[in-house]
């Protein structure tokens, strides 16, 4: 398995355990709105995370090759953002939209801490 195809799948299964939390939070604590509105903003954040490291991966490709590159899909990314804050606007009995909108970066965290994490295994390994 490829670097990328591993750093994909780590960043996916922590995506997924965010998506676990925030259920359990949602469930099991008074702060459903906020809950829910992470849910929501994650949910929307781990679909733009997907179609991005598709997009990369196509792009890649097509760079390997000699292709003509296509754009990353930054509008359609851009559009499930919108769609999450207009659905937190109108439903704000459910979520709440601060909650939404730090949802709407989650998956921008998890790449970051996945980076940092990979760095400094990979330097631990060098060292020992």
């Amino acid at each position: 398995m490829s670097d990328y195809k591993k750093m994909v799948a780590r960043q996916q299964k922590w995506m997924f355990y965010l998506l676990a939390i925030f259920v359990i939070g949602a469930g099991f604590t008074p702060y459903v709105q906020i809950f829910l509105g992470l849910l929501l903003g994650s949910s929307i954040s781990f679909y733009n995370l997907y179609l991005l490291q598709k997009k990369v991966a196509l792009f890649g490709d097509a760079v390997t090759n000699n292709q003509k590159v296509k754009s990353l899909g930054t509008l359609s990314r851009m559009a499930a953002a919108i769609l999450a804050t207009l659905i937190a606007i109108r439903f704000d009995d459910y979520f709440q939209i601060i909650a939404v909108i730090i949802g709407l970066m989650t998956s921008y965290l998890v790449i970051m801490i996945d980076f940092a994490l990979s760095n400094f295994k990979q330097s631990n390994k060098k060292e020992g």
